[in-house]
């Protein structure tokens, strides 16, 4: 099998190789694709150099699979062109996430949504929406959701290499001139993700709400979030505070949590803090605890990588079901 990587000298390209090489990915070569500034560089992968190539046309025939992480834009340029080639797309980017043509997925929550995938194209969710849905389909089986509140504590490579050297450059008792962020980032957080709507609420926090509801198929579930970017080189964060349909008392939750699939959720009394989780691929809660004043809300802490979970493995887990025998196509 040939898989092509749209966006392969990223940051989530390159953890996408690392995550296909880790997990014995059935291919036999990866073509890597990027732009001019990139094209002709090579990439290690399998013990051998590949070299990297713009794309064009023709650049995804003969791939049975393409994993994109390159933009929106690119995304909905190439997208469709790779599709038309005979490769099946899984898009990390938000350019197709709400199309209703295209399934949204979270493997451990949602599989069954890629048996109808019409356009060719499978989109990978926000990556702070999929360390979220993933607690929140264990509560919801367990009691049934009412509401969701969250406060995300995102890292700066969530902003991709910019946002690494952006805070790098401020540690460094400088400035990156290329920086993504609105305002400076080392000893600081800022609670402006994505453009700013006219109703006050920023980009990221529409996708956490808008994926979430498509995820878990509940397109009328109450969900609100603040997301905030913190000088946290990998590893996002959440506070969430989630309504429950009945009580679940904390040790009945734990146990709902411990036993979906990709959670870590272990009654330790120690908190998964972010540097832990980084160059993992399990989403770790902690932190749970019961409301003071309502028996069908709970807190919790959620913590993941956002490079590997986050983006990069959740797409290679969406590949591995695509090439099931179940899965159909390739």
């Amino acid at each position: 099998m040939r898989v092509a990587i749209l966006g392969a000298t990223g940051a989530v390209g390159r953890t996408m190789l690392q995550v296909l090489e880790e997990r014995g990915f059935p291919a036999d070569e990866v073509q890597p694709l990027a732009s001019a500034r990139s094209a002709g560089t090579t990439l290690r992968w399998r013990g051998r150099d590949w070299t990297v190539r713009m794309p064009g046309p023709g650049a995804f025939l003969g791939c049975e699979l393409a994993l994109f992480s390159a933009g929106a834009a690119r995304s909905r340029e190439w997208g469709p062109r790779a599709a038309a080639e005979g490769a099946l797309v899984v898009d990390n980017s938000s350019a197709w996430r709400m199309d209703p043509a295209v399934p949204l997925v979270v493997p451990e929550v949602n599989g069954a949504a890629l048996r109808e995938r019409p356009l060719g194209i499978i989109a990978n969710p926000n990556c702070a929406t999929i360390q979220l849905v993933l607690p929140l389909a264990a509560l919801h089986q367990a009691a049934g959701l009412t509401r969701v509140l969250v406060t995300t504590f995102q890292s700066v490579s969530g902003a991709g290499h910019r946002g690494e050297t952006a805070l790098d450059a401020e540690l460094a008792g400088g400035h990156s001139p290329d920086t993504p962020f609105p305002g400076p980032i080392a000893g600081n957080v800022i609670p402006w993700i994505g453009p700013r709507g006219a109703d006050g609420w920023n980009e990221e926090e529409r996708k956490v709400r808008e994926e979430t509801r498509k995820i878990l198929e509940l397109p009328e579930l109450r969900v609100a979030a603040t997301c905030v970017r913190v000088p946290v080189r990998v590893g996002h964060s959440i506070a969430a505070t989630v309504e429950l349909a009945r009580p679940l008392a904390p040790a009945a939750a734990r146990a709902a949590l411990q036993a979906w699939p990709g959670i870590s959720a272990p009654d330790t009394g120690a908190d998964p803090l972010p540097r832990d989780v980084a160059g993992t691929d399990l989403v770790q809660i902690g932190h749970l605890r019961a409301d003071p004043d309502d028996p069908r809300v709970l807190h919790l802490w959620i913590v993941a990588d956002n490079l590997r979970k986050g983006a990069a493995t959740n797409a290679v887990q969406i590949a591995e079901r695509l090439v099931e025998p179940a899965g159909g196509r390739p």
